[in-house]
Protein backbone atom coordinates (compact mmCIF):
# COMPACT_ATOMS: atom_id res chain seq x y z
CA UNK A 1 0.00 0.00 0.00
CA UNK A 2 1.47 3.35 -1.05
CA UNK A 3 1.93 5.93 1.64
CA UNK A 4 -0.03 9.15 1.49
CA UNK A 5 2.01 11.98 -0.12
CA UNK A 6 1.49 14.28 2.87
CA UNK A 7 2.58 11.71 5.48
CA UNK A 8 5.72 12.58 7.41
CA UNK A 9 8.93 10.62 6.95
CA UNK A 10 11.19 10.37 9.98
CA UNK A 11 14.77 9.30 9.32
CA UNK A 12 16.10 7.16 12.17
CA UNK A 13 19.08 8.70 14.00
CA UNK A 14 21.42 6.97 16.40
CA UNK A 15 22.35 8.19 19.86
CA UNK A 16 25.95 8.67 18.65
CA UNK A 17 24.77 11.05 15.92
CA UNK A 18 22.73 12.99 18.47
CA UNK A 19 25.74 13.18 20.81
CA UNK A 20 27.95 14.47 17.96
CA UNK A 21 25.64 17.46 17.43
CA UNK A 22 26.75 18.78 20.83
CA UNK A 23 30.38 18.71 19.70
CA UNK A 24 29.77 20.99 16.72
CA UNK A 25 31.45 24.35 16.96
CA UNK A 26 29.04 27.15 17.82
CA UNK A 27 29.32 30.23 15.65
CA UNK A 28 30.50 33.33 17.53
CA UNK A 29 27.79 35.72 18.65
CA UNK A 30 27.72 38.90 16.57
CA UNK A 31 26.53 41.93 18.53
CA UNK A 32 27.78 44.47 15.99
CA UNK A 33 24.29 45.12 14.65
CA UNK A 34 23.09 46.58 17.94
CA UNK A 35 23.40 50.23 18.91
CA UNK A 36 23.29 52.24 22.13
CA UNK A 37 19.50 52.66 22.12
CA UNK A 38 19.06 48.89 21.80
CA UNK A 39 21.00 48.26 25.01
CA UNK A 40 19.06 50.96 26.85
CA UNK A 41 15.83 49.35 25.64
CA UNK A 42 17.03 45.96 26.87
CA UNK A 43 17.86 47.39 30.31
CA UNK A 44 14.43 49.03 30.62
CA UNK A 45 12.81 45.80 29.45
CA UNK A 46 14.45 43.90 32.34
CA UNK A 47 13.35 46.57 34.82
CA UNK A 48 9.81 46.07 33.48
CA UNK A 49 10.15 42.29 33.86
CA UNK A 50 11.35 42.77 37.44
CA UNK A 51 8.33 44.95 38.23
CA UNK A 52 5.92 42.45 36.68
CA UNK A 53 7.50 39.57 38.61
CA UNK A 54 7.39 41.59 41.85
CA UNK A 55 3.73 42.43 41.19
CA UNK A 56 2.92 38.76 40.60
CA UNK A 57 4.93 37.59 43.63
CA UNK A 58 3.50 40.12 46.07
CA UNK A 59 -0.07 39.66 44.84
CA UNK A 60 -0.31 35.87 44.55
CA UNK A 61 2.35 34.63 46.96
CA UNK A 62 2.37 37.25 49.73
CA UNK A 63 -1.27 38.28 49.17
CA UNK A 64 -0.21 41.90 49.69
CA UNK A 65 0.63 43.48 46.34
CA UNK A 66 2.82 46.53 45.81
CA UNK A 67 0.63 48.96 43.91
CA UNK A 68 3.53 50.92 42.45
CA UNK A 69 4.89 47.98 40.46
CA UNK A 70 2.05 48.10 37.94
CA UNK A 71 2.48 51.80 37.21
CA UNK A 72 6.26 51.51 36.86
CA UNK A 73 5.84 48.49 34.55
CA UNK A 74 3.44 50.50 32.37
CA UNK A 75 5.89 53.38 32.06
CA UNK A 76 8.70 50.93 31.30
CA UNK A 77 6.52 49.41 28.57
CA UNK A 78 5.99 52.87 27.06
CA UNK A 79 9.77 53.40 27.01
CA UNK A 80 10.42 49.95 25.50
CA UNK A 81 7.87 50.53 22.72
CA UNK A 82 9.22 53.92 21.67
CA UNK A 83 12.92 53.09 22.05
CA UNK A 84 12.29 49.79 20.25
CA UNK A 85 10.84 51.82 17.39
CA UNK A 86 14.25 53.40 16.95
CA UNK A 87 15.65 49.96 16.06
CA UNK A 88 12.75 49.39 13.66
CA UNK A 89 13.50 52.72 11.99
CA UNK A 90 17.21 51.96 11.71
CA UNK A 91 16.57 48.54 10.18
CA UNK A 92 13.62 49.68 8.02
CA UNK A 93 11.32 47.22 9.80
CA UNK A 94 8.28 49.41 10.38
CA UNK A 95 5.15 48.32 8.55
CA UNK A 96 5.17 49.59 4.99
CA UNK A 97 3.30 48.94 1.75
CA UNK A 98 5.45 48.28 -1.31
CA UNK A 99 2.69 47.17 -3.71
CA UNK A 100 2.67 50.49 -5.61
CA UNK A 101 6.41 50.29 -6.21
CA UNK A 102 6.01 47.04 -8.17
CA UNK A 103 3.99 48.86 -10.81
CA UNK A 104 6.02 52.06 -11.06
CA UNK A 105 8.92 52.76 -13.42
CA UNK A 106 12.29 52.70 -11.63
CA UNK A 107 12.77 56.49 -11.72
CA UNK A 108 9.29 57.21 -10.36
CA UNK A 109 9.77 54.56 -7.67
CA UNK A 110 13.07 56.15 -6.64
CA UNK A 111 11.46 59.59 -6.38
CA UNK A 112 8.51 58.26 -4.39
CA UNK A 113 10.83 56.32 -2.04
CA UNK A 114 12.85 59.50 -1.39
CA UNK A 115 9.59 61.35 -0.67
CA UNK A 116 8.65 58.59 1.81
CA UNK A 117 12.05 58.94 3.52
CA UNK A 118 11.65 62.72 3.82
CA UNK A 119 8.08 62.37 5.09
CA UNK A 120 9.16 59.85 7.71
CA UNK A 121 11.88 62.17 8.99
CA UNK A 122 9.43 65.09 9.07
CA UNK A 123 6.78 63.09 10.96
CA UNK A 124 9.28 61.90 13.58
CA UNK A 125 10.67 65.43 14.04
CA UNK A 126 7.15 66.86 14.37
CA UNK A 127 6.15 64.18 16.90
CA UNK A 128 9.32 64.94 18.89
CA UNK A 129 8.32 68.60 18.98
CA UNK A 130 4.76 67.70 20.10
CA UNK A 131 6.05 65.48 22.91
CA UNK A 132 8.43 68.26 24.00
CA UNK A 133 5.52 70.73 24.15
CA UNK A 134 3.32 68.25 26.00
CA UNK A 135 6.03 67.42 28.54
CA UNK A 136 6.39 71.12 29.35
CA UNK A 137 2.63 71.29 30.03
CA UNK A 138 2.66 68.34 32.46
CA UNK A 139 6.07 69.10 33.97
CA UNK A 140 4.62 69.33 37.51
CA UNK A 141 2.46 66.18 37.32
CA UNK A 142 3.45 63.33 39.60
CA UNK A 143 2.90 59.61 39.19
CA UNK A 144 -0.15 58.18 40.91
CA UNK A 145 1.41 55.61 43.25
CA UNK A 146 4.82 57.17 43.98
CA UNK A 147 6.01 60.73 44.37
CA UNK A 148 7.99 60.89 41.16
CA UNK A 149 7.41 63.25 38.23
CA UNK A 150 6.02 61.96 34.92
CA UNK A 151 8.27 64.25 32.87
CA UNK A 152 11.24 61.81 32.66
CA UNK A 153 8.96 59.25 30.98
CA UNK A 154 7.97 61.78 28.35
CA UNK A 155 11.60 62.81 27.94
CA UNK A 156 12.38 59.20 27.02
CA UNK A 157 9.59 59.31 24.39
CA UNK A 158 10.95 62.66 23.15
CA UNK A 159 14.47 61.20 22.90
CA UNK A 160 13.07 58.19 21.04
CA UNK A 161 11.39 60.40 18.43
CA UNK A 162 14.56 62.46 18.02
CA UNK A 163 16.55 59.25 17.54
CA UNK A 164 13.96 57.96 15.06
CA UNK A 165 14.32 61.16 13.05
CA UNK A 166 18.12 60.87 13.11
CA UNK A 167 18.02 57.19 12.19
CA UNK A 168 15.57 58.11 9.44
CA UNK A 169 18.19 60.50 8.05
CA UNK A 170 20.76 57.68 8.15
CA UNK A 171 18.36 55.35 6.34
CA UNK A 172 17.66 57.96 3.68
CA UNK A 173 21.38 58.57 3.12
CA UNK A 174 21.93 54.80 2.84
CA UNK A 175 19.07 54.53 0.35
CA UNK A 176 20.45 57.38 -1.75
CA UNK A 177 23.95 55.86 -1.80
CA UNK A 178 22.62 52.39 -2.58
CA UNK A 179 20.19 53.64 -5.21
CA UNK A 180 17.18 51.78 -3.82
CA UNK A 181 15.22 51.31 -0.59
CA UNK A 182 13.34 48.44 1.00
CA UNK A 183 10.20 49.73 -0.71
CA UNK A 184 11.72 49.30 -4.15
CA UNK A 185 13.60 46.03 -3.57
CA UNK A 186 12.31 44.27 -0.45
CA UNK A 187 14.02 41.00 -1.44
CA UNK A 188 17.47 42.63 -1.12
CA UNK A 189 16.81 43.37 2.57
CA UNK A 190 15.92 39.80 3.55
CA UNK A 191 19.19 38.27 2.36
CA UNK A 192 22.01 37.31 4.77
CA UNK A 193 24.00 40.36 3.63
CA UNK A 194 21.22 42.74 4.66
CA UNK A 195 22.04 46.23 3.32
CA UNK A 196 20.80 47.96 6.50
CA UNK A 197 22.63 45.73 8.96
CA UNK A 198 25.63 47.96 9.23
CA UNK A 199 23.66 51.19 9.61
Amino acid sequence: MASHPSSEIHTPISSEEIARTFDEEVAPVDLSGYRFEDWVTLAIFWVMCGCVFLQFFTRYVLNNSFGWTEEIAIYCLVAVVFLGSVMCTRQSRHIHVDLVFRHLPARAGRMLATFVDLTRIGVFAYLAWLVWKYSSIISDEMMTTIQFPKKPVFMVVFAAFVLMALRGVQVMIGNLRRGYSILERPDAFDAPGDPVKGA
